[in-house]
């Protein structure tokens, strides 16, 4: 009972930590934009004063001390500015930066169990900053300080001891420690707190608080489920101190008088465990579906009509709810956006640039699981665009724009498919400078100006680099391949767009979430494969004769451009004879469009996608399984990777007759 109520009380502390981390890193960065704003200075500092004071609190509960007493030194060092010993400067902004990144770098260490970073550093120059007369002890840190070693003068203030033994029938009413906490630091300032296990087992929460001298904290907590005492200061002639308040009933029935948050926190496995039973549903949905289209002759029309409206209200309501499912489970990409500030400043000020970050659609959503793998291809791409991309004042003066680069980042949805931008106004890609690099790494490259299309795949190649060293801002070369890799694994795209002197753009489509998915279904002679809906642009019909063969790669004319084209039978062995006139998806756009030939398309179904993760059955080209109903497993295409294989055949056909060429000559 003790270890569960415990480890649920960790992951409260580390989404809690998320919380108030996150508020102080946009916190920060607005203390730094509100300069010769005294009275917007001091608000920001007061919300950050409360962020550490939070974070303090709550690492003292799990006794990880390393934050504890730097959030301390932070919180004091605030103190100092609230004082007017201190002011904001740009060395200020810095150590409260450098600050909240160690104590996020705690945070993550604590939860992954790996060993802490150093402090000591940090805490050094902190303390050393902050004006002697300022400078306290933290309170309760390792149990050997007074506990009335507080900010506020003792004589002003009260001290109380109070203690919460939460149950499994207080929580289910919505009071755990962390309502308790916010209740306890609405009255006064927590001061000190500790969980301790008791001897029958269970966890009781120990708060150490000070109050004003007005407030009768055990009047003002009688009905609720904790216990408090006054403390008697020593030099202070105190009345006696005042019974505890009688512990909460076992069945928890004590009258909570704190409001219950509307907030509920999941576990992402438990939401995924939603997702896999409403997959199971849609597979249960598809054989009912089938099941009554072989017995609908046999029933009288009268009766089928109610059976058929009972099928398609179950099929409305599964939608529903599976819907709803994927909006709980979706999340701003602001998450994304909201740490890229932080990296800009760093690079900007490392490299002597100047640089504006710029945010669009924030509010976007998209699903946890994308988000979470998204944060490093993102990253790597505003890396790109302080490295390569944004020039130094100087030269940006001298090509008549202003001294200031502007990196923008934007996110839209649009039906199943979210985007997100990357751009910069830059100098643009030197298409030239690739292709000579690219042939000194011995990279094939395509004869002729190289295309956007042909620009990507050259930065994207594994290994590749434009810089001879590399530094802290560096992204593309291995970072470049890090990020077609993720995005194509999560059935997105990636697209690049350059203009020598004005800027690049690259965007990224993803899908809303991989659980469930809507697609298309092709056959090819008896097996049927299904393609997400999201990657398909268009499907078209294509007679035989109209196809050409071009050094072994089948191309046929589509709007105007040669469109080159993959067929299933021969990527994957299915021996069958070739139709007269067969069915084409086109995938991506432009020189980076491809078409995967099948003989027909049977339809549209949506599917439950299941990951193939043994590697000793896992296919290139195959993304995962499903079943459509009928009991037979219909395999699921990936055809970004798909797309890759087709390039990768046709470099080395030009690579091999390039070398046949020089070898005949």
């Amino acid at each position: 009972m003790a270890h569960e109520l415990f480890d649920g009380f960790l992951e409260d502390y580390f989404a809690e930590c998320e919380e108030h981390l996150a508020a102080a890193r946009s916190a920060l960065l607005s203390l730094e934009a509100s300069a010769g704003d005294s009275a917007g200075q001091r608000r920001i500092v007061d919300d950050l004063f409360r962020y550490f004071h939070s974070l303090k609190g709550i690492s003292a509960m799990v006794e990880l001390r390393s934050a504890e007493q730097l959030a301390h030194d932070l919180e004091s060092y605030l103190r100092a500015v609230r004082a007017g010993d201190l002011t904001v400067t740009d060395a200020a902004i810095s150590l409260l930066i450098e600050g909240t990144q160690l104590l996020e770098q705690i945070v993550n260490a604590f939860r992954a169990k790996s060993a802490q970073p150093p402090i000591d550093d940090l805490v050094e120059r902190i303390e050393a900053a902050i004006p002697r007369r300022q400078s306290a002890p933290p309170e309760n840190i390792a149990g050997d300080r007074p506990a009335h070693a507080g900010v506020e003068a003792a004589a002003e203030l009260v001290t109380w001891k109070c203690a919460f033994a939460p149950t499994r029938e207080l929580l289910a009413a919505g009071l755990g420690v962390d309502t308790i906490r916010k209740q306890l630091s609405d009255l006064g300032t927590i001061v000190g707190a500790a969980p301790q296990v008791s001897a029958a087992g269970s966890v009781v929460f120990h708060f150490t608080i000070k109050t004003e001298a007005q407030i009768d904290l055990a009047r003002a907590l009688e009905g609720s489920p904790i216990t408090v005492e006054r403390v008697r200061e020593a030099a202070t002639a105190a009345p006696e101190p005042e019974p505890m308040s009688a512990p909460p009933d076992v069945d928890g029935t004590a009258a909570p008088s704190a409001v219950v948050s509307p907030v509920v926190r999941v576990e992402m496995s438990r939401l995924d465990d939603l997702m896999r039973k409403i997959g199971d549903l849609v597979i249960s949905r598809a054989r009912l579906f089938d099941t009554l289209s072989r017995i609908e002759r046999h029933v009288p029309a009268g009766e089928w009509r109610a059976v058929q409206e009972s099928a398609m209200t179950i099929d409305r309501q599964l939608r529903t709810l599976r819907d709803a499912l994927m909006r709980v489970r979706l999340v701003p990409v602001g998450e994304i956006f909201r740490r890229m500030p932080f990296v800009v400043r760093d690079l900007a000020r490392e490299t002597g640039k100047k640089i504006t970050l710029l945010f669009h659609g924030q509010a976007t959503e998209i699903d946890k699981y994308l988000i979470e793998r998204m944060m490093d291809p993102v990253l790597h791409l505003v890396r790109n665009a302080v490295s390569h991309g944004i020039e130094p004042p100087d030269e940006r003066i001298e090509r008549g724009k202003r001294p200031e680069g502007t990196i923008t980042l934007t996110a839209t949805a649009a039906g199943e498919l979210v985007t997100i931008d990357v751009e910069d106004d830059g100098r643009g890609v030197d298409a030239g400078a690739v292709a000579a690099r690219a042939r000194e790494a011995g990279l094939p490259v395509p004869a002729g100006a190289l295309d956007s299309a042909a620009l990507l795949a050259l930065l994207c190649a594994p290994g590749f680099s434009t810089r001879d060293d590399a530094d802290r801002a560096s992204g593309r070369g291995v970072g470049m391949a890090v990020v077609k890799d993720t995005v194509e694994r999560l059935s997105g795209t990636i697209a690049l767009e350059s203009v020598p002197g004005a800027g690049t753009k690259f965007t990224i489509q993803l899908p809303l979430t991989l659980a469930i998915a809507d697609a298309l279904i092709g056959r090819v002679g008896p097996e049927a494969f299904a393609v997400p809906q999201s990657v398909v642009r268009e499907v078209i019909e294509v007679a035989a004769g109209d196809v050409r063969l071009i050094e072994e790669n089948e191309i046929v004319l589509h709007r105007g451009t040669a469109l080159p084209i993959v067929r299933l039978s021969r990527l994957f062995g299915i021996d069958v004879q070739a139709p007269p006139r067969f069915h084409v998806f086109v995938i991506g756009a432009g020189a980076a469009a491809l078409g995967i030939a099948v003989d027909r398309v049977v339809g549209q179904r949506e599917i439950v996608v299941r990951a193939v993760v043994d590697p000793l059955v896992r296919v290139e080209g195959i993304a995962g399984a499903t079943d459509l109903g009928d009991g037979r497993v219909v395999l699921i295409l990936d055809p970004m990777s798909i797309a890759r294989l087709t390039r990768q055949r046709a470099a080395k056909t030009i690579g091999d007759v390039a070398r046949w060429g020089r070898v005949s000559a």
